[in-house]
């Protein structure tokens, strides 16, 4: 079984739109956080560097939706590594309703991302810190 970081969310009313489900653009804003959430819990020396001029720039995002979610809902967002290069990151996340009975698949997303450095007014590639490639490498 594929190792996977979880993170856990329950459905608010702010996450809905008029008809009650929730707005289809949440689920994007919901793989960032997840995101930032595994930098906080396995690469914190990571989250410093951004002082210093280091960027995880999203390059692609996308998300397949197959239900909807409503206020509420217990939602497991799982992310795994999908690859690593030098410089770029492709994240995979799979989006899961918590019920009584187990769990349902609500939607997959996968996200690619850029290592850049700010050099004066410009972005430049730059590698994947080390200490985040080692903390990836473990959900591969």
């Amino acid at each position: 079984m594929k190792r996977v970081y979880e993170y856990h969310y329950i459905v608010s009313f702010e996450d809905t739109n008029l008809v009650g489900n929730v707005y289809y653009a949440n689920h994007i804003r919901w793989q960032g956080r997840c995101r930032e959430m595994f930098l906080l819990d396995h690469a914190p020396t990571v989250v410093a560097q951004f002082q210093e001029g280091l960027a995880l720039v999203t390059t692609r995002c996308s998300c397949d939706y197959f239900a909807e979610l409503y206020a509420f809902d217990r939602l497991i967002l799982r992310m795994s590594l999908g690859e690593l290069t030098q410089s770029r990151i492709s994240l995979l996340f799979e989006y899961w309703r918590k019920t009584l009975e187990g769990e349902e698949l609500i939607a997959r997303g996968e996200q690619q991302v850029a290592c850049m450095r700010r050099r004066s007014e410009r972005m430049e590639p730059a590698p994947v810190p080390q200490e985040l490639r080692e903390a990836l490498k473990r959900y591969e």
